[in-house]
């Protein structure tokens, strides 16, 4: 494993002309800003907003349903469209043109015109969070040395817990001036995001600024690592979901306290989703994104595990810090990983990520729609539900380790 990491390293400098050090972090503050935007404001704040929308009695709850739905088939359509979208417009014009979409989106919703044009707006802002999660890292990361991929993708990634973090603190300030205001207030935080990152990017695209190189020597060597991969992060987004969709239930309604401190638990995820990134993929530049992310994995499996087993305040508290941090903060490690495997190419980089990023969307939604007919049919078992979560990324976990022994049991000739 970690001679493609030492290998990568003399030709990365060459082909991917690292920009000086105050380009890239402009380019990853206007990273931070699109899956702030795309991510954060546009697909988490509307959780918040659930129970407005029904009290207000702009929807009822089974239509809150469909519009929540209708965010993830929305996602899952920008991860596939992503790609030939920035084959006709360029990385940087699609990025700021779903920045543009996703704010629209937050305007569009204040005003309750028909369920429709609701669901409409809510499977646009969707698209945009797809598109933006596919062509982010794959526009700025061809610029960044190597050595500072995992610190510069965690940063990308953080606005994703930014926004988790907001959807607990920001959206209930807003509500207070009410409905229509708060959606007005997302929209405007989104256009000063988007003015801000606007000149931010880099001027050459990703594919521009590494040109693709022979694959041919690696292309068998790692025909099944990517698939596996890819494979991992889905098993990976099973794990996930408990804890975005039911956790706060499971306190507030399983555990009797109440709404109020199961939604102070969704701010300790949030927490821990706006510093995942940075740890992880600083841990990812010390160690090599392969050890790192078997090494999240593990933590994972047992975090998302607890609180099948006690109920205790401390032991959820850890359970939702650490699975809030690696909610995004897997992003950059699974991404480094692919640039890892194929470290030439951006194009080949991208459709790659275009590929783990639908299979992430998929296994989400599958899990969102699975589990939640297995907590029907089960009377309510919350704890099933974590289990089934700790299995899925122990699996993932399983799958890696041996993938890596495999490998290293190779000849050494089909090393690079």
């Amino acid at each position: 494993m970690h001679t493609a990491i030492d290998s990568r390293r003399p030709h990365g400098r060459g082909r991917h002309h690292p920009q000086p050090a105050g380009s890239v972090w402009r380019f990853a503050t206007a990273g931070l800003c699109a899956s702030l935007v795309g991510l954060g404001l546009a697909r988490f704040a509307y959780t918040p907003l659930i129970p407005a929308l029904i009290a207000a009695e702009w929807f009822s709850p089974s239509d809150v349903v469909y519009l929540g739905a209708a965010n993830l088939a929305g996602y899952l359509a920008g991860a596939l469209l992503a790609r030939p979208i920035a084959a006709r417009t360029g990385a940087v014009p699609a990025l700021r043109g779903t920045m543009v979409l996703a704010t629209l989106s937050c305007l569009a919703c204040s005003v309750p015109v028909a369920f429709l044009w609701f669901f409409a707006w809510r499977f646009l802002a969707g698209l945009s969070g797809g598109v933006i999660m596919v062509l982010t890292a794959s526009t700025v990361l061809p610029h960044t040395a190597p050595g500072k991929r995992g610190i510069v993708g965690g940063m990308i990634f953080a606005g994703v817990g930014l926004g988790i973090a907001a959807s607990g603190t920001l959206v209930p300030l807003l509500l207070q001036q009410g409905l229509r205001e708060s959606w007005y207030g997302l929209a405007a935080l989104s256009g000063v995001l988007t003015l801000v990152s606007w000149a931010a990017w880099p001027k050459a695209d990703a594919a521009a600024a590494a040109p693709a190189a022979s694959h041919g020597p690696r292309r068998g060597r790692h025909s099944i690592a990517i698939p596996a991969l890819m494979l991992e992060y889905g098993l990976n987004a099973v794990a996930l979901v408990p804890h975005m969709v039911f956790v706060v239930d499971f306190v507030a309604r399983g555990l009797g306290q109440g709404v109020a401190v199961g939604s102070a638990y969704w701010v300790l995820y949030g927490l821990g989703a706006i510093v995942g990134p940075l740890l992880a993929g600083h841990m990812a530049d010390r160690a090599g994104f392969g050890p790192a992310l078997r090494v999240s994995f593990l933590i994972e499996a047992v975090a998302a595990s607890l609180p099948a087993f006690s109920s205790e305040p401390a032991v959820l508290i850890v359970s939702c810090v650490i699975i809030g941090g690696f909610t995004p903060g897997i992003v950059p490690l699974v991404l480094g990983r692919i640039h890892e495997l194929i470290p030439h190419g951006a194009e080949a980089q991208r459709a790659a990520w275009g590929r783990a990023t639908t299979s992430f969307a998929l296994f989400q939604a599958m899990a969102a729609y699975g589990l939640s007919y297995l907590f029907n049919r089960s009377g309510g078992d919350y704890r099933l539900l974590f289990m089934i979560g700790g299995t899925a990324v122990t699996l993932a976990l399983a799958i890696d380790l041996i993938l890596a022994l495999a490998t290293r049991a190779k000849p050494s000739g089909a090393s690079s």
